[in-house]
C-alpha cells in the first residue's frame, strides 16, 4: 500500500544552506494496517505525509503509494487516499451533507453516487443528525468527524490522519477512536496517523514507526519497541543512601542508583520483583517501597532521543 526508498526532502534556508527534513527514508505499509508514525515537533513527520500524499515533491528518492508514483502519478495517488489533516477541511457556507456531495462530485462521482456515499459516511461516523447543520454549528468532535467524513466519501483504501484528536477532550477523542475503528472493521481501510497522544499509539496502532531528525529510528510494533528498547524496571526506595548504592551493585540485579532511589532494569518486573526483594534482604538492605513497571512509549523514546515526547508542545 505504501512503499518508500531513500524518500527525501531537503529546504534552501537563508544564504543558500540546504536542510534536509527527511533524509532518505525507507518503509514500506502492508493493506489494512493501522500504522501511528511517530516523532518529537519537528522530526519530519508532517513533511513525510506531505510528501505521501503528493501535496509536496521529493527532493530525491522514490515511493508508490496505493500502487501509483507519487512523482509520476499524483493524480492517481490522489484517487485512492483520503487526507485529514491539521486544520478543518469543510468550509462554513454548505450544509455538512451538500459539502460530503459536494467533494464526492470532486472525484468523479455522479449526483446519485456521490448522495449515496455521503448518506453512507454520515451513517458511519453517527453524523445523520447534523446532515443540515452547517460545520460552524458543530462542536470539536463532530467537526473533527466531518472532516474525516470528507476523507471518506470516495471509499479510499488508504487514509492519511494528521494528529486526528489533538486539542479535543478527552470525550471527543475516545469517539474518534472508536469511529476510526469501526471504518476499518467496515472497510477494512489502511490508516496511516500521526499522533502525540502515546497513550493511544500504544492501544490502538498494530505498527510504530518513529522519526527523529528526519531518520527512521525504530520501525515494529508497540510491545516489541518496549520491550527491545526500555524493558520493564523495578524502582525501589532504600533506607539511605548507603543502601542504594549496595542495592545497585546487586550481582544478580545491578541497576542505577540515584541518591535513595534505585532501578534496575529486568525482563518481566512483575515476575522478578519477589527476587529481587529477597536477594536485597540477603544483602542487608532495608527498603521502603518497591514498584514493579512496564515501559511506556514515552520511554522508548527517551531511550532512543534522549527525550521525552511528552515534554513536547502540543499543538491546539
Amino acid at each position: 500500500m505504501i512503499s518508500t526508498r531513500g524518500l527525501t526532502r531537503a529546504f534552501k534556508v537563508k544564504r543558500g544552506e540546504t536542510i534536509e527534513a527527511v533524509r532518505g527514508i525507507d518503509f514500506d505499509v502492508e493493506p489494512g494496517q493501522l500504522i501511528a508514525f511517530l516523532g518529537p515537533n519537528g522530526a519530519g513527520k508532517s513533511t513525510t505525509l506531505r510528501m505521501l500524499t503528493t501535496l509536496l515533491p521529493p527532493t530525491s528518492g522514490s515511493a508508490t503509494v496505493a500502487g501509483h508514483d507519487i512523482a509520476t502519478d499524483p493524480a492517481g495517488v490522489r484517487a485512492r487516499i483520503g487526507y485529514v489533516g491539521q486544520k478543518g477541511s469543510a468550509g462554513e457556507n454548505y450544509r455538512v451533507r451538500d459539502e460530503l456531495v459536494t467533494q464526492g462530485r470532486c472525484y468523479g462521482l455522479s449526483v446519485p453516487e456521490a448522495g449515496r456515499r455521503a448518506d453512507e459516511v454520515l451513517d458511519l461516523l453517527d453524523l445523520t443528525p447534523m446532515a443540515k447543520r452547517t460545520p460552524g454549528t458543530l462542536s470539536g468532535g463532530q467537526r473533527r468527524r466531518l472532516d474525516i467524513a470528507i476523507g471518506l466519501v470516495h471509499r479510499p483504501g488508504l487514509l492519511f490522519l494528521d494528529e486526528p484528536s489533538t486539542g479535543l477532550d478527552p470525550h471527543s477523542r475516545a469517539e474518534i477512536w472508536e469511529h476510526i475503528l469501526r471504518l476499518r472493521r467496515a472497510f477494512g481501510t489502511t490508516i496511516f496517523l500521526t499522533t502525540h497522544y502515546l497513550e493511544e499509539a500504544d492501544s490502538m496502532a498494530e505498527r510504530v514507526i518513529v522519526i527523529d531528525g528526519g531518520r527512521i529510528i525504530a520501525d515494529g510494533t508497540a510491545e516489541q519497541l518496549k520491550n527491545d528498547l526500555a524493558g520493564d524496571h523495578i524502582t525501589i526506595t532504600a533506607g539511605g543512601e548507603a543502601d542504594a548504592a549496595r542495592a545497585a551493585a546487586n550481582s544478580a540485579f545491578p541497576g542505577e542508583a540515584d541518591g535513595t532511589s534505585v532501578r534496575v532494569r529486568v525482563p518481566n518486573a512483575a515476575a522478578a520483583l519477589p527476587d529481587y526483594l529477597r536477594a536485597l534482604e540477603a544483602d542487608g538492605v532495608k527498603v521502603a517501597t518497591a514498584e514493579a513497571r512496564r515501559p511506556t512509549l514515552d520511554d522508548v523514546f527517551l531511550t532512543l532521543t534522549g527525550r521525552s515526547l511528552a515534554d513536547d508542545d502540543v499543538r491546539p
